[in-house]
């Protein structure tokens, strides 16, 4: 005779819900860098992008004036923003000098046109690409024969 009944149980225990909520955890702190990692990626690729087409409609304005624009609001760009919330830089070198222009390592001149780049992540950024605040920078070097970060170049 028996004096007890087993009922079964069709819900989870405390140990297998705490075993589901850890393979959460790890999931989780194993996807979301991965995905801030493709996300800034796509913020690079965006602001390459973008320098890319603005060098566009400066060339254009080069060819239709026979001059560099003083600013980027002489081709309607001065409240564009890049992926990071930031305005874009412009420099025109022969009209302001090569005293505030973008610099390599040997501290030469990256440009012999114009400066035109993103200050990047941290929205810093000071003329020498060697410096920390301009490591991040998304930049237009070589006379527009690279455009890409400022590490990379």
């Amino acid at each position: 005779m028996k004096l007890f009944k087993r009922y079964k149980s069709s819900g989870l225990t405390i140990v297998e819900l705490l075993i589901a909520i850890a393979i959460i955890g790890i999931l989780s702190g194993i996807a979301i860098p991965l995905y801030a990692g493709y996300v800034e990626n796509a913020r690079v690729q965006s602001a390459m992008a973008d320098i890319r087409s603005i060098s566009l409609v400066i060339e254009g304005f080069r060819n239709d004036r026979s001059s560099l624009p003083t600013s980027l609001a002489d081709i309607n760009y001065a409240t564009f923003l890049d992926p990071w919330g930031n305005p874009y830089q412009y420099l025109n070198i022969p009209l302001r000098g090569v005293g505030q222009c973008r610099r390599d390592r040997f501290v030469v001149p990256i440009n012999t046109d114009y400066d035109l780049y993103s200050m990047g992540k941290d929205g810093e950024s000071v003329p020498a690409l060697t410096a920390q605040k301009s490591m991040d920078d998304i930049i237009r070097a070589n006379d527009g024969a690279y455009i890409g970060p400022a590490a990379g170049y």
